[in-house]
């Protein structure tokens, strides 16, 4: 059960990357900003890997075709789903678009079972639903419009959770397609290779068609290197996650995201929370909940 605590690291991790990167969007634009995330983040996942390799007397396996096809078609996605949940972000508020982009959950599920089999019962599958369903209740404000200009944005948190799945499966499917190792190596092993890829492939596209933002992350470096060390860090929990249970049960587990994103509104906005937002943050506890009980 060492996936629950790894996905609990993840979870709290993850707030504080998303809320240095909203605040990177401003200075270096949508792209810049997912940049920052895989370009400072790489050298701390080979950081990662060698400290790993050293303590346990191992060395990383050797990767094969299968292993890249799910990691880097895990990776692509990552960036093309990260780079949406930005933009929405600029238009809409962190907590309403970080539902929109936990629709990832009941994503997943479905991924999983078709890709790589994964199992999904029917009370797995209820509990996914009802944390899913109380992430909405938390995020959608009483007397909150719905019209155009709601619709983009809403649009691209949902695409980006389909992204996200589509990069949790992808990531399971590497480390699993790994040689026989011990899990905190392969998962290691898979998220350097990942960044790697990512931070190269972003990089070049910028010095080509966004130099000007590639260099001012740079002048940026003090934002840039914890956002990067953030995102690793968050990352490694992730993919340890990943290597223990199926991807559909650390990304509902990981919902709970919603619930410190919460806490955090609280204490440092000294926002109230209404009965609507009680009630779905009960429902997310409760799905959570669930989904242990029936491991």
């Amino acid at each position: 059960m060492l996936w629950i605590v790894a996905t609990v690291i993840a979870s709290l991790a993850q707030v504080a990357r998303n809320a240095m990167q909203i605040s990177l969007t401003a200075s270096l634009g949508t792209i810049g900003a997912t940049q920052v995330r895989f370009l400072y983040g790489f050298p701390f996942a080979l950081v990662f890997l060698a400290l790993l390799t050293t303590v346990s007397q191992s060395t990383a396996p050797a990767p094969n075709l299968r292993f890249f096809a799910f990691t880097f078609g895990g990776a692509f996605a990552q960036i093309f789903g990260n780079s949406l949940l930005l933009a929405a972000m600029r238009e809409r508020s962190f907590s309403v678009v970080t539902a929109f982009n936990k629709t990832e959950a009941v994503q997943v599920a479905v991924f999983g079972l078709l890709i790589l089999g994964d199992e999904l019962t029917l009370a797995r599958a209820a509990a996914v639903l009802v944390a899913t369903a109380g992430v909405f209740l938390i995020a959608v404000k009483a007397g909150e419009k719905w019209g155009e200009q709601s619709l983009r944005p809403t649009l691209f948190g949902i695409a980006s959770g389909g992204l996200y799945a589509i990069a949790a499966v992808g990531y399971r499917g590497g480390i699993l397609a790994l040689d026989d190792a011990l899990y905190f190596i392969r998962a290691s092993t898979t998220l350097a290779w990942a960044l790697g890829f990512q931070a190269l492939l972003l990089g070049a596209w910028m010095i080509v068609y966004r130099r000007e933002a590639l260099l001012k992350s740079l002048t940026l470096w003090r934002q840039s290197l914890f956002a990067g060390f953030m995102g690793a860090f968050a990352s490694q929990f992730w993919f340890l996650g990943f290597s223990l249970t199926a991807a559909a049960n650390v990304r509902t587990l990981g919902l709970i995201e919603v619930l410190f994103a919460q806490v955090v509104s609280r204490r440092v906005f000294r926002e109230r929370t209404s009965a609507r937002e009680i009630t779905g943050m009960a429902l997310v506890v409760v799905g959570v909940a669930a989904l242990l009980l029936s491991q």
